[in-house]
This record gives C-alpha cells, sequence and structure tokens, in this order.
C-alpha cells in the first residue's frame, strides 16, 4: 500500500513532464514512394482542383490503400502516416508542377513528384495500369502479406523500376510459387532430359554432382509494363535458367529477355 501511495505521487509531480513529453514532435515518417506518388498521381488525373480536400471520400479511399501498401515496415509517426491531410497535400503538389493548372498549388513538391509527373502526363494509360495492378494486390490480403513479409537482398533493393517496387514483388512471388515451379521442373525435365539453364546451359549437377540434382532457379518472363491487374501465372510464363542468368535478367528486366541474354552470351 505504501508503495502504491509513492507511485502515484511519483506520477502526480512529474504529470506536468510527461504531458510536456507529448507535445515534443514525433520522428518524420519515411519519403513518399515511387508506388505511392503513382498511385497519388492517378487519382490527381481523376479530380478537379477543387475536389482535392482532405474530406474527399476518394482521398481517405487512397490513404487506406497507402497504409496497406507492402513498402515499409517502420512507421515513426503511424497517426500521421499518409493521412488524408497529407494525401491531399501531395494531390496539391502536383497542382504546383502540372502546366494546365494556372493557379499557385504547393510549392513543396520533391524531385521524384516532378519526375513521375513528367512521365506519366502523357501517357496516364499506362499510369492507369500500374495503379490498377498496384491496388489490386492490396485488396488481396494473402498476396499483399506475402509481399510485405517477402526477403529481398541488397542488390534488389536498388534496383528501380518504372512500374514501381509493388510490381516487382508480384513478379518475384510469381516466381517463387513452390508448386509452380515444381511443375515447371517436372515438365522440362520430361520433354528435354535435363535442366540445362535456358540462356547459358549450365547444368547444377554435371557442375556439382549429387548436390545439385535438381536444382535450377524459375524466371518469370513477362515484363513488368505488360502486367494488367493480378492474372494467374501459366507454365509457359517462366523459363528455368542459373542463378547468374537469373540475376542478369534482374538486373535489365526492362529490356533483358532470354533470347537477348543468349545471344549476349554467345557472342562473348
Amino acid at each position: 500500500m505504501v508503495w502504491e501511495n509513492k507511485l502515484k505521487s511519483f506520477s502526480y509531480i512529474f504529470k506536468p513532464f510527461f504531458m510536456a513529453n507529448d507535445l515534443i514532435p514525433s520522428q518524420r515518417n519515411p519519403k513518399w514512394h515511387r508506388d505511392e506518388i503513382i498511385l497519388a498521381l492517378d487519382l490527381y488525373f481523376n479530380l478537379e482542383p477543387g475536389q482535392i480536400t482532405s474530406s474527399n471520400p476518394a482521398i481517405i479511399e487512397l490513404s487506406q490503400v497507402l497504409n496497406r501498401l507492402p513498402i515499409f515496415k517502420e512507421r515513426p509517426d503511424a497517426v500521421r502516416f499518409r493521412n488524408p491531410n497529407g494525401v491531399s497535400l501531395k494531390l496539391s503538389n502536383f497542382l504546383a508542377i502540372d502546366p494546365n493548372y494556372h493557379g499557385k498549388g504547393m510549392q513543396s513538391y520533391s524531385q521524384l513528384d516532378k519526375r513521375i509527373f513528367s512521365e506519366f502526363q502523357s501517357n496516364q494509360i499506362e499510369l492507369k495500369r500500374i495503379a490498377k495492378t498496384i491496388r489490386e494486390a492490396v485488396e488481396n490480403p494473402t498476396l499483399n502479406l506475402s509481399l510485405y513479409e517477402m526477403k529481398e537482398d541488397v542488390e534488389e533493393e536498388s534496383l528501380e523500376f518504372k512500374e514501381g517496387r509493388v510490381l516487382y514483388k508480384i513478379h518475384r512471388y510469381k516466381e517463387r510459387n513452390s508448386k509452380l515451379v515444381l511443375a515447371k521442373k517436372v515438365k522440362h525435365l520430361k520433354k528435354y532430359g535435363n535442366l540445362d539453364c535456358e540462356a547459358c546451359t549450365f547444368n547444377f549437377q554435371v557442375k556439382y554432382g549429387d548436390l545439385g540434382k535438381g536444382f535450377i532457379e524459375c524466371h518469370h518472363q513477362i515484363p513488368l509494363n505488360q502486367y494488367d491487374g493480378i492474372q494467374e501465372t501459366k507454365l509457359e510464363d517462366l523459363v528455368l535458367v542459373c542463378s547468374n542468368c537469373h540475376r542478369m535478367l534482374h538486373r535489365g528486366m526492362e529490356t533483358v529477355t532470354v533470347q537477348n541474354l543468349k545471344g549476349l552470351i554467345n557472342t562473348r
């Protein structure tokens, strides 16, 4: 009882201190990611300037989508993270960039905001396709959780794609579907009698013996710029490649196909 009274007294004496601490600004949230700006820009092109307010249901809905994106694991200020007010400010930044808007807009836009606006201003169909695919991933709880938990190595994290990080994660998810990968290996083995890399012909079993038996990686060869919503993966979409060729295919993902890589190898 004595200790309880002391604790109460302690909390009373230091209550002003705790209240003052509550007023200390929280840590800043991470900067807007490319995927988030794509979603925001897609909405921007569907609104009139007067509709850009934090009370707009479309902006509130986008705020909810952004909060479910499988990108950021740390959100220092979770309460303010991509809230409707922040989303409306981001859309107001586009007003300052948009040459068709004759008002002032918010001048606090980033260079990334400006670059993405320039990329998609005259190609809003592509913008809508990418935004649609990102949204469909978010709306699928199982897929979204898998993308969120997906681990990437350091080099993968440094890769940049016009379509953003979520579509790249979907690509990796398709490649890591164990049932599809096994089915692809079985089919290829029955047809060719081996698991040679389809780009350089490297064979893990030939090189490493029993240790390499049955080992080969799968690459999903549909380019990110052809993703239009979450579509079922077919065995024909997958190719078997060694680890080295797989990494090269990802590094040149926007332009390099298995056939391109095979040609490059043969000319060396």
